[in-house]
């Protein structure tokens, strides 16, 4: 029989930002952005791509993007979760509480 079931730990995010701040306070590593046809004009912004950022986790390193959160488990450890997923799976914990009482 299928049971549906519920995480109950609770953990911190924080949404990243692409900032230097947040690079250095999670050590995410860095791929500059790169010129993709090195004939072309280089002032023109369509021929750059975006800068790629890596953090480490548990499963090795992920791919972040600017708007992922950064999640921190109980045990400290980190995982990206895409901003899609975070808005329709977490709800800040004072509000979740909020939310049970007036139920």
């Amino acid at each position: 029989m299928i049971k549906t079931y519920r995480e109950t730990a609770t953990i911190q995010a924080e949404q990243f930002d692409g900032s230097d701040e947040m690079i250095k306070k999670y050590a995410i590593g860095v791929m500059p952005a790169m010129m993709i046809d090195q004939f072309s004009d280089p002032d023109d912004s369509n021929n750059w791509s975006e800068p790629s950022f890596r953090i480490n986790t548990l499963e090795g390193k992920m791919r972040l993007r600017v708007g992922d959160w950064i999640a921190t488990g109980v045990k400290g450890e980190r995982w990206v979760i895409a901003d899609y997923v975070f808005k329709a799976s977490y709800v800040e914990a004072g509000l979740y509480a909020k939310l049970q009482e007036m139920e």
